[in-house]
């Protein structure tokens, strides 16, 4: 069986990560910081964030879509509420997946825990603000 999804949402969701990723490294957020903790200059002559933003783009919207699927098939075996489901798939799926991984990769990397902090904190509300669209914005049917 394939879970019902809604398109439209998972493309708005893959959208808002895209936004809060914008926000949140924006030099006056977290974006100095960030590129001080990871090694990066944001000023490298010829540096190009294309290619970036189309990798950022494609697996933002399988994280969105697996999400949307994901929320569906816990809304169908758990019942209640949509949005609930869809939320507490995302928190979920972001503690044991995301987060996770990320702090293995930089325990292992030696990165600065404070950098995994940042970054799997911007995880965390990356994938709550996508389970709020698709948690809104269930699929024709479902409920």
């Amino acid at each position: 069986m394939v879970p019902e999804i809604n398109y439209w949402a998972v493309l708005l969701a893959t959208a808002s990560s895209m936004a809060v990723g914008a926000i949140w490294y924006a030099r006056g957020v977290f974006g100095t910081r960030w590129a001080k903790l990871a090694n990066v200059d944001m000023d490298r002559p010829g540096a190009s964030a294309v290619m970036p933003l189309i990798v950022t783009v494609l697996v933002s919207f399988v994280t969105a879509w697996v999400l949307a699927g994901a929320s569906t098939i816990a809304w169908h075996f758990y019942g209640g509420g949509y949005l609930v489901a869809a939320l507490l798939t995302g928190v979920i799926l972001w503690a044991g997946f995301t987060a996770a991984r990320f702090i293995t990769h930089d325990v292992f990397e030696g990165r600065p825990s404070s950098l995994t902090v940042m970054n799997i904190a911007h995880e965390l509300v990356t994938i709550v603000i996508m389970a709020i669209i698709i948690g809104v914005w269930p699929p024709a049917g479902t409920v």
